[in-house]
């Protein structure tokens, strides 16, 4: 039964973080084959970098329908991007839920590839992150990393959630709907109250001894 949760997590975020990157295309002012690269890139991009780490298949090589949700996607969007009133907005909170549904994926591939609770919430970190780095990148953002907003503390949270539940002995069903209900929440007060971490402040060093 978990598996199929996960698995649904794994399709799920992968076409909402395509989604993601098609409107970052749209912004830009791209064409069809524009949006299908940020699709595809910013879909698949973090559980590409992880599956490498973690020294497995890459999960979309053995099943391409992958890309070829971020490609159908990618089309759906580029007649139907003018719709919404603000696509910066839907942008921000369609990248929470991929941010969230990765964050449980990344964790639960790396637990079940025998890595230990500390390396599993680092593969979360990456797979829930790393797409949209790309997708920023290509795209010409700010990347949500260098922004204040919580971002990636949002998918840690999510990430230790689920890794200790699993620790506890708790069903893991229950386990993923917390770490996702957990980087979600957090995520989504970071935005609606642009709440941040304290950030480093410039301050005088100590001058030279003579």
């Amino acid at each position: 039964m978990f598996q199929l949760v996960i698995t649904a997590l794994d399709w799920f975020g992968v076409a909402v973080f395509a989604v993601t990157g098609a409107l970052v295309a749209s912004r830009k002012q791209m064409d069809i084959f524009g949006f299908a690269l940020l699709a595809t890139v910013t879909g698949i991009g973090g559980g590409s970098m992880r599956d490498l780490l973690l020294g497995v298949p890459v999960f979309w090589v053995g099943q391409p329908l992958y890309v070829g949700v971020c490609v159908m996607v990618a089309a759906v969007v580029f007649f139907t991007a003018h719709i919404p009133e603000s696509r910066y907005r839907l942008l921000m909170w369609l990248d929470a839920v991929g941010l969230s549904f990765f964050c449980v994926v990344g964790a639960s591939k790396g637990l079940d590839t025998g890595a230990g609770p500390f390396i599993a919430v680092v593969m979360a970190v990456i797979t829930a992150s790393f797409g949209g780095i790309i997708r920023d990148v290509i795209g010409g953002e700010s990347t949500l990393l260098l922004r204040k907003e919580i971002y990636v503390t949002a998918a840690l949270a999510g990430a230790v959630v689920f890794v200790a539940s699993r620790g506890l002995g708790i069903a893991d069903t229950i386990g993923a709907i917390a770490g996702f209900a957990t980087c979600f929440v957090i995520r989504g007060f970071g935005l609606r109250y642009r709440l941040a971490l304290p950030s480093y402040k410039t301050r005088a060093g100590v001058p030279p001894k003579n």
